[in-house]
Parts: structure tokens; C-alpha cells; sequence
């Protein structure tokens, strides 16, 4: 027999309204959560957190080992939970890096899943101060680099997300970011497609 050591994971969702983009079937956030919900099913002696950010960066699930509870507070994550937009991944590494427990030698992983646009901050001068604390982070990106509409409903009706001059805004998938970010800590960037998200990886 082998005991095997828990890890912790966090995971950094985004919740920007560009991951209600749905080049990625039923949506990219919905597909996200499903994935984080499987995962957590894989989980035994493992601690679980997670991390919503759009412009800012939250803790909706502290480091756990409640899966019940985790995947209930996973069902409600969406861009309602945060109150200001943008993508600013540093901003939930430096969040990431301060949620593990602060005692034990477990692994700690970060995984940040986002379709890694607008980058308000420099995330891969965050990733680097997370190496020095011995975490890992890998990220996965959800989306299309051609790019895709955000849906938005107004007053009952669907439409398409629009900029100032009224053209309809299309998020794409920043790879390149992403995987300089994960690189920083020795981890791996996934691109997720309608199969798989990557997470399993």
C-alpha cells in the first residue's frame, strides 16, 4: 500500500461577463463549472478552494475539504458575484497565494481558468513571486483566439454585448498570456475545447 499525500488545489474562475461567451458549449463558465464539479467528485484526502475574479479577485470557497459544500458554492459562482469587471489575474494569484494553509508540506496547486483577456495587472510578475513559495500554478484557457460574442439580456430580449460606438464587442482567447503565466512556476497551460476543459490534466 501506498499513503498518498492530499494536495490542495485552488481554483481561480473567472467570472468576467466574457466567459458568458458560448463558443464552448452551453457556455464557457457553465462548462467551466461542470468541469470544477467533476473534479471536486475526483478529490479523497485533497483540500479544495475557490476563486472568482473579474476586476477583482474573491474567495468563495475557502480551503476545504467539504466537497458538498464546495459544489454547492460552486452552482451560484457567476458575474453577479462580483462588482466590477475586467480581468486582473494577478489579482487572484496574489488571493490564491494567501488562501493556502499557511502550515504543511501538501503540493499547492493553482489553476486559473479564464479566457485570459484585458490583463490589468502584471500577472506574470505575480506568478513568479508564487514559484518562490513552492506553489505550481496552471492555467486553462476557455474560448476561441478568432474570438466570440458575449450574450446579454436587455429588458427580455437576448442581444450581443456592445462597445461605446455600438459594435458588438468579441472576446478572444489570450494563449500567450497564459502561458507565460504558467511557465513562471514550472506549470502548464491547457486550451479547453467542447470535449474536454483540461482540468482532468
Amino acid at each position: 500500500e501506498v499513503k498518498r499525500e492530499g494536495v490542495e488545489v485552488i481554483i481561480a474562475l473567472d467570472v468576467s461577463n466574457s466567459m458568458l461567451a458560448e463558443d464552448i458549449a452551453p457556455s464557457r463558465l457553465e462548462r467551466a463549472k461542470q468541469a470544477i464539479a467533476q473534479l471536486v467528485d475526483q478529490l479523497r484526502d485533497d483540500k479544495i478552494g475557490l476563486i472568482l475574479f473579474a476586476g477583482d479577485a474573491y474567495t468563495q470557497i475557502p480551503v476545504t475539504n467539504d466537497y458538498l459544500s464546495a459544489k454547492m458554492f460552486l452552482e451560484s459562482a457567476g458575474p453577479d458575484a462580483v462588482s466590477k469587471q475586467g480581468t486582473s489575474i494577478g489579482s487572484a494569484i496574489d488571493l490564491g497565494m494567501r488562501s493556502f494553509s499557511p502550515a504543511g508540506d501538501r503540493s499547492k496547486a493553482l489553476i486559473i481558468i479564464t479566457d485570459g483577456e484585458n490583463h490589468e495587472d502584471d500577472a506574470v510578475a505575480m506568478a513568479k513571486s508564487a514559484a518562490e513559495k513552492g506553489v505550481v500554478i496552471h492555467t486553462i484557457g476557455i474560448g476561441s483566439p478568432v474570438g466570440s460574442p458575449v450574450p446579454v439580456t436587455l429588458n427580455g430580449k437576448r442581444d450581443y454585448l456592445k462597445d461605446a460606438d455600438g459594435n458588438t464587442v468579441i472576446t478572444k482567447l489570450d494563449e500567450e498570456g497564459l502561458e507565460k503565466i504558467a511557465s513562471a512556476t514550472g506549470g502548464r497551460y491547457v486550451r479547453a475545447n467542447n470535449t474536454s476543459l483540461g482540468l482532468n490534466e
